[in-house]
Formats: structure tokens, C-alpha cells, sequence
């Protein structure tokens, strides 16, 4: 990966991208991924970022750029709100439910009705790097049988979850069934 400069090669390389396809990017962090996509191939990048910090780094550096749309909340299985530590990149929860004094109170919204809200019926890739939040996102998607409305998912997958192996396994065997793995 390091050798072949993965993250300014592999991790962009999606050659059926143009200016008409649709990207989500969950986890938008400081806007990264979602600029060097929009620089690549044009498309319209929905940045997803539930860190109000972040959110409003990526507002201030894309309000030239109508094509990057950052909101500032997270996909998941279900709307709800949760304590977001406050780790930079590393940035996560653990139960979008619970509620305590420590961290950033931040929003998550069901990923079907944000589809709908967005008027968007299909994604051309997903990049999801959401700190353990995948799985719930992932695993909703499976449960109501459309993983195929998105072409392309790029995935990083969290190994503190409990039973993270399990899941990332069940994922990747549903992903098999409409995608190809590269």
C-alpha cells in the first residue's frame, strides 16, 4: 500500500467516476477524501461529518465548491444522538443512545431517509470510515436488502467493536452476493 502510495492512488481509483456521479463520504473528517474526489473526477460529494469542529472546517473550505455538500450529522440505522469523543481523527461512539458528560453531543440520521431528504436514489461510492459506525450503517443496509443501491464502497472497518471479526466477515460475505471485492 505505502509502496504504491495507496492513498494517492488506490484509495482514488475509481475510473467509472465523472462529474454526474454521486459520492457519499461518511466520516468527512476534515474534508480530505471528499476534496480529492471532487478534484478527479467532478462529481457531488455529500460529507458527512457529525463533529461540529470538523463540520465547520469543511464549511468554511468548501463554500466556493457547490459540488462538496458537507451536513453536519452522521448515517447510521437509526436518527439519535450521541456522545462523540473528541479524539481528532479518531473521533468515535459506542452506542448512538447514550448520553453522558464527557464528549460532543452530535446527530446520526437513518440512512434511507437521508436518501430520500437528499433526493438521491443511487450512489456511485460510499467511503466509510466512521470509526465503528459501520457496522450498524452496513448491517441496516443488508436487513432491508439494499446494499445495491451503492456501485462502489470504500470501507474502513473498526477492530474495537465487540465481535468486530463477526461482523466485518458477515458484511464482506453480503457484499460478495452484488460486488466485487478489489
Amino acid at each position: 500500500w505505502f509502496k504504491d502510495r495507496g492513498d494517492e492512488t488506490l484509495r482514488l481509483d475509481y475510473p467509472e467516476l465523472n462529474e454526474n456521479s454521486v459520492v457519499f463520504d461518511l466520516g468527512g473528517y476534515k474534508g480530505d477524501f471528499a476534496q480529492a474526489i471532487n478534484d478527479k473526477y467532478g462529481s457531488t460529494v455529500y460529507l458527512f461529518e457529525p463533529h461540529p469542529s470538523f463540520y465547520e472546517a469543511c464549511v468554511k473550505r468548501f463554500v466556493s465548491n457547490d459540488k462538496i455538500i458537507p451536513l453536519n450529522y452522521g448515517l447510521s440505522d437509526k436518527d439519535g444522538r450521541f456522545i462523540l469523543s473528541d479524539n481528532f481523527d479518531g473521533s468515535s461512539f459506542s452506542n448512538p443512545n447514550h448520553q453522558d458528560k464527557d464528549g460532543i453531543v452530535c446527530e446520526v440520521k437513518e440512512i434511507f431517509q437521508t436518501f430520500d431528504m437528499l433526493e438521491v436514489t443511487d450512489i456511485d461510492l460510499m467511503k466509510i470510515n466512521i470509526e465503528g459506525g459501520e457496522y450498524p450503517v452496513l448491517l441496516h443496509m443488508i436487513s432491508e436488502e439494499k446494499l445495491s443501491l451503492v456501485t462502489n464502497y470504500q470501507i474502513q472497518f473498526h477492530k474495537f467493536i465487540d465481535g468486530a471479526e463477526e461482523l466485518r466477515n458477515k458484511i464482506i460475505e453480503e457484499l460478495a452476493k452484488t460486488h466485487k471485492r478489489t
